[in-house]
């Protein structure tokens, strides 16, 4: 048996304007931006799932029958509840440089600032539940984005070869990445409008390559400069690693690995949490002294992965977290998948085509729930490309 979904849009200022729209067959005269679609059971975009007719969140069918739903391992293993938040995004603004804590570090964390009397909701406020938030995204489009720290070699070259960051080689005579790291982002607006007045102005009206941070600095410019303010983040866009990944591409974010997102359309999927410490691109809070307690400040090479093909139809991309994994399934016109789930809940979203699943039609756009212990047929009725959220369990 299978549910259908109606899921949660948020509308970001930083998301796009077609693809989304596009997907879910709206339209967006109004040009609003369309930032991310959310498939999960969260208290900030909670999906309704429909039975018999009826529409109900989707916790609260979890929680009426949890083991039942969630199967006996997944129930046992999360406390009853749905441990993964399933996301599209379209990132037409580069999102914020952040990373996310590990499940201890939340827990502890939460739990102090809630001893603190810091409301939930405060701007201010760095832990908003006591989970972890590993991710893992999929390109559906060109994708671009930052990824953990270059090599000390890559560093070096960046402070040797960009004239305006030669004032930061002191802070790295010992190839300590924290220390430069914290040197950048400890230091005062002055002092950063000071240093990054040059590299605007030598960027401004520079014809750049995609494939080079001075692009992504540049635009950093024009997107996050507020009141005259240049961000401190576009010194990170130097010091980290530029990733594109091509449809179909994918990469795992770990706790403490820093990244941000900066152009395209993605399938996100990850622990069920809200749980983010930014350091840059922003207005929202920082909270530099808690962000440099948690980052890894070690070169990271990123692991682009290709995902590893489990049937004819499916394409999965394990990563470490037990919270989580995705799969990509392409059914071919008239072509039929047919899978048994028996230790998770799987969540699905049809991205291309139109397939039919146990006589009910799911079109682009559309997405259904299926509960553990449950075997299902999905029939192509056009060419289809699926995505599918579940526990691994191996």
């Amino acid at each position: 048996m299978v549910y259908r979904l109606h899921n949660k849009v948020q509308n970001y200022a930083w998301g796009g304007f077609d693809y989304i729209p596009s997907l879910l067959k709206i339209d967006n005269t109004a040009q609003e931006p369309f930032a991310e679609i959310w498939m999960g059971t969260h208290h900030r975009g909670e999906s309704e799932i429909e039975v018999a007719g009826n529409k109900q969140p989707l916790g609260n069918f979890i929680a009426d029958a949890p083991t039942q739903k969630l199967g006996e391992a997944t129930a046992s293993k999360f406390d009853n509840k749905l441990p993964y938040l399933f996301k599209v995004l379209d990132v037409n603004k580069m999102l914020s440089i952040q990373a996310h804590p590990t499940k201890a570090i939340a827990e502890a964390g939460f739990a102090d600032e809630n001893e603190r009397g810091i409301p939930v909701t405060a701007k201010h406020r760095n832990y908003k539940d006591d989970n972890h938030k590993p991710e893992v995204m999929i390109a559906l489009t060109d994708f671009w984005l930052l990824h953990g720290f270059k090599s000390i070699e890559g560093i070096e070259e960046v402070l040797a070869t960009v004239p305006e960051f030669a004032f930061l080689q002191e802070s790295f005579q010992d190839k300590d990445i924290k220390t430069l790291y914290q040197t950048i982002m400890e230091l005062p607006a002055e002092q950063v409008n000071e240093h990054l007045a040059g590299l605007y102005e030598r960027l401004k009206d520079s014809n750049l390559e995609k494939n080079t941070a001075d692009y992504w600095a540049r635009l950093g410019f024009e997107q996050h400069t507020n009141n005259g303010n240049f961000d401190k983040g576009i010194f990170s866009v130097y010091l980290y690693n530029l990733v594109n990944l091509k449809k179909g591409q994918g990469i795992y974010q770990a706790a403490g690995i820093p990244h941000a997102y900066l152009e395209g359309a993605n399938i996100e999927l990850m622990a069920n949490s809200d749980n983010v410490l930014r350091g840059g691109l922003t207005v929202k809070h920082i909270d530099v002294p808690e962000l440099l307690k948690h980052l890894r400040f070690e070169g990271i090479t990123p692991a682009v992965m290709d995902g590893e093909r489990v049937s004819d139809f499916e394409v999965a991309y394990p990563t470490v977290a037990p919270d989580f994994e995705v799969s990509k399934v392409h059914i071919p016109e008239g072509q039929v998948y047919q899978h048994q789930n028996n230790n998770s809940p799987e969540t699905v979203i049809v991205i291309e085509g139109q397939v039919t699943v146990d006589e009910e039609v799911f079109g682009q756009g559309d997405s259904f729930f299926v509960p553990a212990g449950n075997a299902y047929s999905v029939t192509a009725n056009a060419d289809a490309e699926l995505y599918k959220a579940y526990v691994p369990f191996r």
